[in-house]
């Protein structure tokens, strides 16, 4: 492994953040990511200030699948809710400028959250999301715990992994899950994206790379991210 790869295995297995590009032909846009499982509030604070792109929660399929999360596309197109709610057709994600597929599933607040978005209230709901996942057990009822700790809509906008992952979909969402991958980390990752100063663009990719070097903050690509996977 490429000496700037493991760098970025052993600061997320620390708990800290790791800087991870998409490509050029993509998005074009680097994410500060952190496991979900060692979120704190000084992560959810590092994010708002350092980044100014969504806060998001990247999940694994089989996270996705244990829970039966499903994607908000599926539920926004289904031909009951449209003839009942009739301006869902007239919002259908038919145009990614970038992919064929929207991630989101549905947002959750953790029930011990107040309003939900404060520094406290969104670690607490990325934290203890990644914990239930690694603590269930083959008999439990994943719906039923997790529906015991966690409400929808929140302040936690989550987005499931394609199934097959990076060998499908090269998405943000995927690049995450599979840098905690790597990691033997839960595959429950939080991050934003990296704006320009004045949030109209993209922070450029050298931008990204040199603001991290100046922080001791490893930078990986998602070519070698894939490439490191052997996918």
């Amino acid at each position: 492994m490429e000496p700037h790869l493991k760098a970025a295995v052993e600061a997320f297995r620390a708990g800290n953040p790791v800087c991870l590009f998409d490509a050029e032909n993509r998005e074009g846009e680097t994410d500060l990511l952190f496991p979900g499982e060692c979120a704190k509030p000084a992560t959810m604070r590092q994010l708002r200030f350092d980044c100014g792109g969504l806060l998001f929660l990247a999940i694994g399929h089989e996270v996705g699948e244990r829970f039966q999360l499903p994607y908000l596309q599926d539920l926004h197109m289904d031909e009951k809710l449209m003839q009942q709610h009739p301006v869902l057709s007239h919002l259908q994600t038919d145009d990614l400028q970038y992919d064929t597929r929207s991630a989101f599933t549905l947002s959750l607040n953790h029930r011990d959250t107040f309003t939900g978005i404060t520094d406290r209230d969104r670690a607490l709901t990325t934290r203890r999301f990644a914990e239930l996942y690694s603590e269930l057990k083959e008999e439990d009822n994943a719906m039923e715990r997790l529906g015991i700790e966690f409400r929808t809509p929140g302040h936690i906008p989550v987005c499931r992994e394609s199934e097959g992952g990076l060998s499908r979909r090269q998405g943000h969402t995927e690049l995450a899950v599979g840098l905690a991958r790597l990691s033997g980390m839960t595959p429950v990752v939080i991050g934003a994206e990296m704006l320009q100063p004045d949030g109209d663009l993209a922070l450029p990719v050298e931008d990204a790379r040199k603001w991290a070097a100046e922080r001791n903050i490893p930078f990986v690509t998602g070519e070698e991210l894939i490439n490191a996977l052997n996918l």
